[in-house]
């Protein structure tokens, strides 16, 4: 039997390039296009009310901002995860939008096959970010610098948070480790205490920020 396919919704107040989209998920067999929305209060109500893996959303929506839907969907603890495709290549607004939640930033540039694999990705438990906004994010970590009041890390946390950091799913880090699912649920939460964030990709990016990570 072939695995799920990856839901999708896509949000995107201009229709030519959400309809772009949109004809590029349904030509992924692997992936499924669920809904789609042309402001931030719909784009929200429908990634509450289907739960896709994937939201892709853009950051300028009328109604609600990319940033306001990505807040409810980590406040609320959906499990739906945000992909940002945006027309800014801002360091710092990519920084923060990866540090509130984001799995995923890339720029409406980016060509569609990338876009299509980012999706994947992000579906599986990866972070991803438009390799030429790179740069611009770990200059962004370097800036802030580290915090003195680093929290105090476990062996086991460390590799868990290495692996996470390497884009590995909660399962696949049970694997490697040789340890339950629920172990590694489990260690995330503590990470996510210590690090003061509530969600994986917020935890790598907060964790690099204060020097946890090479």
């Amino acid at each position: 039997m072939p695995p799920p396919r990856v839901r999708v919704v896509v949000a995107d107040d201009h229709p030519l390039f959400r309809e772009g989209i949109e004809r590029a998920v349904r030509e992924r067999p692997e992936l499924e296009l669920v809904a789609a929305a042309a402001d931030g209060r719909e784009a929200l109500d429908t990634i509450r009310d289907l739960e896709p893996h994937v939201a892709v959303l853009d950051l300028r929506l009328p109604g609600l901002d990319g940033m306001q839907i990505l807040n409810a969907v980590v406040r609320d603890g959906m499990p739906s995860r945000v992909l940002f495709l945006s027309a800014s290549s801002d360091p710092e607004l990519v920084y923060r939008a990866v540090q509130l939640g984001a799995a995923g930033y890339f720029r409406k540039e980016a060509d569609r096959e990338t876009i299509l694999d980012a999706i994947g990705a992000v579906a599986r438990g990866s972070t991803v970010i438009d390799p030429d906004l790179q740069a611009g994010v770990f200059e962004q970590v370097r800036l802030r610098g580290t915090d003195d009041d680093r929290p105090i890390l476990t062996a086991r946390e460390r590799e868990v948070l290495t692996l996470m950091a390497d884009g590995l799913t909660g399962r696949q880090i049970a694997e490697r480790l040789i340890v339950a699912l629920p172990t590694v649920k489990t260690y995330q939460a503590r990470l996510y205490e210590k690090l003061g964030v509530s969600e994986r990709a917020a935890a790598v990016a907060e964790a690099m920020r204060r020097g946890l990570l090479e």
